[in-house]
């Protein structure tokens, strides 16, 4: 587990790593590929390389001062399956929050049902953290089962309005959440009113990077989400990527379990 600078949750757990999604403003993405070492073997079954790899040891590479380092990213961003990452949690008394795979899709459809499935379990030995789960493919809930838990968040990623559908894919009985970032558009959210019915929290964040296309929110797109979320009682998260749209003193950085009782 590493701490990490997203300010919506304390440490990031990479059991897996990687995806075939092609968001073409995807950080995780270029995060990998920098980090990729050179002509790595890939794992196969039965002989056979079927895109994804799974690793039960870690891979050691010798960085250029010399030093001989565990190797994050070895395929680059192929799907991966780190096994020897599974008991971290359990190494981590102190409850965290904890975005589990910030660096892919578990729920994608490449991904194998006994890798949730081990997921979860490595997941519930370890109670005393609060693990936020988030998809591009929410449907992978319903298709796979989850973990009915309080700690166990359930959330899914929209960046667009022909997206907000999404959001009918989270498990009913579950603690349920909605991030919009990368904002590409107004996402019209007067229309969806289930939604800010339906989930229990919105976070919001704008595109980084350099790209020279990269989208930069209005900010009334911003404000008509809030107006939402204020409107069915729901704690907004804003991201630090939108200060510079909103200012500072009009951030909003609510976490609904310290609203909870």
């Amino acid at each position: 587990m590493n701490k990490t600078k997203i300010e919506w949750c304390d440490s990031t757990w990479n059991p897996v790593t990687g995806c075939f999604h092609k968001c073409k403003y995807c950080y995780a993405r270029r995060i990998a590929e920098r980090f990729k070492p050179f002509d790595m073997p890939h794992t196969t079954t039965d002989g056979v390389f079927k895109g994804i790899n799974d690793l039960a040891t870690p891979i050691i590479t010798e960085c250029k001062d010399g030093k001989e380092r565990v190797c994050a990213y070895p395929y680059g961003f192929e799907p991966t399956f780190h096994r020897y990452r599974l008991a971290e949690p359990q190494q981590q008394k102190k409850p965290q929050t904890i975005f589990v795979c910030s660096m892919a899709d578990l729920f994608g459809d490449w991904v194998p049902d006994s890798w949730i499935e081990e997921v979860f379990t490595a997941c519930e030995k370890a109670p005393q953290h609060r693990y936020l789960f988030l998809t591009k493919n929410p449907k992978r809930y319903k298709i796979n089962g989850y973990v009915q838990s309080d700690n166990f968040w359930y959330g899914t990623s929209i960046t667009k309005e022909k997206e907000m559908y999404l959001y009918n894919y989270l498990p009913a009985c579950a603690q349920r959440f909605v991030s919009i970032e990368p904002l590409l558009e107004d996402l019209q959210p007067e229309k969806h009113n289930l939604l800010f019915k339906q989930v229990h929290w919105i976070i919001i964040g704008a595109e980084t990077g350099n790209s020279k296309s990269k989208v930069i929110p209005k900010k009334d797109w911003i404000e008509h989400i809030v107006e939402c979320c204020d409107k069915y009682n729901r704690p907004v998260f804003m991201k630090d990527s939108l200060i510079p749209i909103v200012g500072e003193n009009n951030m909003r950085r609510e976490f609904p379990w310290e609203q909870e009782g």
